[in-house]
């Protein structure tokens, strides 16, 4: 692809990412593109997307070097310009990033002479029966330690106000949308439907709903499913429901998630992608849809999502499995697939170039 300029978001206080920066910086200047550092604490306040990537002129390529929050940071800019993103990994348990530091250079080369492939990943986005807001008396409190917090959604003017359907508001969300209780001594009770049908009433420290990039984020925590980063669906766990039915359930992508606080529950925050956005109140209520645009992720060789679970997650092997013996390769990765499963994707990007790290 034609780069024609470059978005930098860092993580600042991590050397390796400010190191990483400079090399950036000498690729752009080498190859005459415009790159300007997005920082999302510029001014002591936080800025919306829009503002962001304006203020950036509108980069078709933004680069995070950080972990997995500085590319969910990344993500949201992105996603707002229909830019791609390149995630640099310098974190120590993500998903989400795709080459080390040392291989920045290189991984800057084959985004511009084209040898990348391009993953296209669901976003979350909502409708409410109101605007989110934080109440000013709870803000200095919420974001004690965290810096500024980022403003409410704004509506948004391309789609209409519904009675029914309730507000559009302009939310992107890579990894999830939880619904959880402010208060430790009091839970929230939230009505959950699928489809406009009522699942369940539940009583729970929060309710989630995740994208399958975000299955192993807080979704994976409260013991929901590992789901490839490649599927379409909607992932809804509850976290330390008092009932029974504490299981996730995976819904298809245009089976929309509603959820509802009741009467006589205690105030209920919405976090976005880890990000306080707004406070809820008994009636209130927030639906979640697959959003009709994806994120744009440059890959640069084979995805590796299971072997980087195992790694990830230091996935051990049963010892009575171990005593039995090494397993040997199931599939040969030197060969092309048989015919029968030359429609396999995984297949037959096997012996593709190997991952920049």
């Amino acid at each position: 692809m034609t780069v024609g300029r470059v978005g930098l978001v860092v993580h600042g206080g991590r050397s390796e990412a400010v190191e990483a920066a400079r090399v950036v910086r000498a690729w752009c200047e080498e190859y005459a593109v415009p790159c300007t550092d997005i920082d999302v604490w510029n001014e002591g306040e936080r800025h919306s997307a829009h503002e962001e990537v304006e203020a950036a002129g509108d980069p078709d390529l933004i680069v995070t070097l950080g972990g997995d929050g500085t590319f969910l940071r990344g993500a949201r800019l992105a996603a707002q310009n229909d830019a791609l993103v390149l995630g640099v990994d310098l974190g120590r348990v993500g998903f989400l990033t795709e080459v080390s530091a040392a291989g920045v250079r290189a991984a800057l080369d084959a985004v511009r002479e084209e040898r990348l492939a391009i993953d296209s990943r669901m976003l979350l986005t909502l409708r409410a029966s109101r605007r989110l807001e934080v109440p000013a008396d709870m803000e200095a409190w919420v974001k004690y330690g965290r810096g500024p917090l980022l403003p409410p959604p704004q509506v948004r003017p391309d789609c209409e106000v519904d009675a029914e359907w309730g507000i559009a508001l302009n939310v992107t969300a890579l990894n999830d949308i939880v619904l959880e209780k402010l208060a430790r001594d009091r839970q929230v009770s939230v009505g959950v439907y699928i489809s406009g049908r009522l699942l369940a009433s539940y009583s729970a420290d929060a309710l989630l709903v995740a994208t399958p990039t975000g299955s192993t984020a807080y979704s994976f925590a409260a013991g929901g499913p590992v789901v490839s980063p490649r599927a379409e669906a909607l992932v809804f766990t509850p976290v330390a429901p008092h009932m029974a039915f504490d299981r996730s359930v995976v819904t298809a992508p245009d089976e929309p998630v509603g959820l509802r606080v009741l009467e006589r529950s205690g105030p209920a925050a919405v976090s976005i992608d880890g990000q306080l956005r707004g406070v809820l109140g008994p009636g209130d209520w927030i639906g979640v849809y697959a959003a009709p645009r994806r994120l744009r992720a440059a890959r640069l060789g084979p995805m590796d999502f299971y072997g980087r679970l195992r790694e990830r997650m230091n996935l051990t092997d049963a010892p009575a499995a171990v005593a039995d013996g090494s397993p040997a390769p199931l599939w040969s990765v030197t060969s092309p697939p048989p015919g029968d499963l030359a429609h396999l994707s995984f297949l037959t990007t096997a012996d593709g170039p190997p991952p920049l790290r």
